[in-house]
């Protein structure tokens, strides 16, 4: 660990200490301590159940250690909703690379892919953490904070998904009058839907879901125009 030279000054000289510096790395890795530690607590307990106590005691770091990188339980909450999206903007960094033309079925199955293998991160917390974006929903109508970061994020997804729409229809595999942002809200709310069902419906699979987004998009599922009199 690098280190920083203070003067001191005595009643007899003045002279240096080196005195440790916190490098970046640590700070990271002790905030994501406090995280994974949040992120148990809340999956299991809930929000309104878990006290900043409770976290303190769980993450085994001091009361200033944990408030000096969150103020408050809301902030705590706010990040670990923001940490267990985090893999949804990889996903869509890989999607759209190179300028990449991914199909809507191929974005969806990623997206859905990467919840159930990678969000639902049992190795670091030992829970299901998708159970707390589900309270986050819930949270979000009482705290206008949370509201205000939890919609951050969830527009940023949204953009993302009609980012996939525009190159689809750029490519002339959408129609020209199909707005982007219209389907874009819509596949957020089916990878939603898929969260809900698997915490609320038993048995419910990430296979026979994903069959069901790829008949619902196929181009078969689409109703056929009349034709024309005449």
């Amino acid at each position: 660990m690098q280190s920083a030279a203070f003067l001191v000054k005595n009643e007899r000289s003045l002279y240096y200490r080196c005195m440790p510096r916190v490098s970046e790395q640590y700070r990271a890795d002790r905030r994501s301590e406090i995280l994974v530690a949040a992120a148990r607590l809340f999956a299991i307990n809930g929000f309104h159940a878990t006290s900043m106590a409770d976290v303190i005691a769980e993450c085994g770091l001091s009361a200033g250690a944990v408030y000096r990188y969150f103020r408050s339980k809301e902030e705590l909450i706010a990040a670990a909703a923001e940490e267990a999206l985090s893999a949804a903007d990889e996903v869509f960094q890989n999607l759209l690379a190179d300028s990449a033309t991914p199909s809507p079925e191929q974005a969806l199955t990623a997206i859905i892919t990467t919840i159930d293998e990678r969000i639902v991160d049992r190795q670091i917390t030992g829970v299901d953490v998708t159970r707390i974006g589900v309270q986050v929903w819930a949270e979000a109508l009482r705290s206008p904070m949370l509201a205000a970061r939890a919609g951050e994020v969830y527009r940023r997804l949204r953009d993302n998904y009609a980012e996939v729409i525009r190159r689809w229809q750029a490519a002339g595999n959408t129609p020209a009058d199909v707005m982007p942002d219209q389907v874009a809200a819509a596949m957020l709310s089916l990878v939603q839907g898929f969260i809900l069902q698997r915490l609320l419906v038993d048995g419910t699979d990430i296979t026979f879901y994903l069959a069901g987004v790829r008949a619902l998009l196929s181009p078969a599922a689409a109703p056929q125009q009349e034709p024309a009199a005449g």
